[in-house]
């Protein structure tokens, strides 16, 4: 997404871009759903080619539409003994319990475990 969507300044942009920068839909079906009066913009039917700037409402059939969280990338060097799992069945320790949302994560997602051997 867009630098100037993320931080709330800068310039509008193309509603089915913004629509398909949330992730939502893509340009295509984004157009499809303002010409079937699905999208509303400030609580208004929006038309073709309208532009949103950071700070209105967008919402599709009546859910509020909002741009997607900036990506973070976290690199661990797990210690030996953890692992890199969410089942606590075995009562191991977890590369979530070392990191404990410390953070300001409120949910950790998109997990992608890089053995040593591409390093």
């Amino acid at each position: 997404m867009r630098e100037s969507m993320k931080k709330g300044g800068g310039e509008p942009i193309r509603l089915n871009k913004y629509l398909s920068d949330t992730g939502y839909c893509s340009r295509r079906e984004a157009d499809r759903l303002v010409e079937a009066g699905r999208v509303t913009v400030d609580g208004r039917a929006a038309v073709m080619g309208q532009k949103v700037s950071p700070g209105q409402s967008v919402a599709v059939d009546g859910k509020g539409i909002t741009p997607e969280r900036e990506m973070v990338l976290l690199v661990m060097n797990k210690p030996a003994g953890v692992v890199c799992t969410t089942d606590r069945r075995w009562g191991d320790t977890t590369v979530y319990d070392i990191l404990d949302y410390q953070s300001g994560f409120s949910r950790l997602e998109g997990w992608i475990r890089i053995p040593k051997v591409f390093f």
